[in-house]
């Protein structure tokens, strides 16, 4: 007979158990000052930029919580 695996299975983690990451949302006054920019805040300030433009930020990457 052939046996199958002796070791144990690990658990999954259910849904609520798992650590969830945050991005707060910034406006393109911080990206502007950013020191280490990325694209996505780059692009939301050239938008922003424009005469008339309007926006509501963008999640920054280097705020990133988990909970």
């Amino acid at each position: 007979m052939a046996s199958g695996g002796k070791g144990k299975a690990a658990k999954k983690k259910s849904a609520s158990d798992r650590k969830q990451a945050v991005l707060k949302i910034v406006l393109s006054d911080t990206c502007a000052v950013c020191k280490t920019p990325c694209g996505r805040g780059m692009r939301y300030l050239d938008r922003m930029r424009k005469p008339g433009a309007t926006g509501k930020g963008v999640p920054c990457v280097l705020t990133r919580t988990f909970v």
